[in-house]
């Protein structure tokens, strides 16, 4: 079965206003723009694909502050949640990305989920260390979360027994710098990049890592197994599901 991959931003309690919300929005829709070209056509999400591909939209500060005062896009009296999607008629070409913000609740994380391609030619290009890291640096510098993973769904099982967000590592894994503090020297071929004065970036690889090469779960072990020594993950929230 082929390995699907993502790129997901965690952080804890931080109730924010719809225009605070809009205007991180309206950044990280337009770093992400500059990462690769399938990232320039967003749409709403529909119940048929006919009516979806007529809801195209601008992702601006004035789009999603309309988007923030609907009811359906409201969670209660605590934050939003919205998904959309490229526009991408064939299945795994494209992408989307859905949201959580704004909120301080104990039992769930805020979250900004992009589903990456899983098919070429976009997967190659899309899933490459170049775009990812700059993918990552899009959802740090808009929504300064607390942790930060790129990686395939088997690959995070394989790693965590409950796939906790801020538990565990992936081909790329952000810590920030306020919550987890200074990560030490990596095991080889790792590197370590900061994200300006937000984190740390680390890149396990130039590789893809997949959870059915051994070598890669084995360097993917060996970096979390020092992160965790370091006391470097930990829950986003004790009570948030899978990552």
């Amino acid at each position: 079965m082929k390995e699907t991959y993502y790129a997901g931003a965690y952080w804890a309690c931080r109730k924010e206003s719809a225009e605070e919300s809009a205007r991180r929005a309206e950044a990280f829709f337009l770093h992400l723009s500059r990462c690769d070209s399938i990232y320039v056509r967003w749409f709403e999400q529909a119940n048929s694909l006919k009516k979806a591909l007529q809801l195209q939209f601008e992702p601006t500060f004035e789009t999603f502050m309309r988007f923030f005062r609907k009811k359906a896009y409201q969670n209660g009296p605590d934050g939003f949640s919205f998904s959309a999607w490229t526009g991408h008629e064939e299945d795994g070409h494209g992408g989307m990305m859905s949201l959580t913000c704004g909120s301080c609740s104990n039992f769930y994380s805020n979250v900004c989920l992009l589903h990456l391609p899983k098919e070429e030619p976009e997967l190659e290009r899309v899933l490459s260390p170049s775009v990812q890291v700059e993918v990552m640096r899009a959802l740090v510098l808009a929504w300064e979360p607390d942790w930060c993973v790129v990686t395939s769904a088997a690959l995070r099982d394989t790693l965590s027994e409950k796939g906790q967000a801020g538990t565990f590592v992936g081909w790329l894994t952000y810590l920030s710098r306020h919550r987890m503090g200074e990560v030490p020297p990596l095991p080889e071929p790792a590197r370590i990049l900061p994200v300006e004065d937000k984190g740390t970036l680390v890149l396990l690889g130039p590789e893809r890592l997949s959870a059915v090469n051994p070598e890669h779960v084995a360097l993917a072990r060996r970096v979390q197994d020092v992160l965790l020594a370091r006391g470097l993950l930990h829950p986003v929230v004790s009570g948030s599901p899978e990552a």
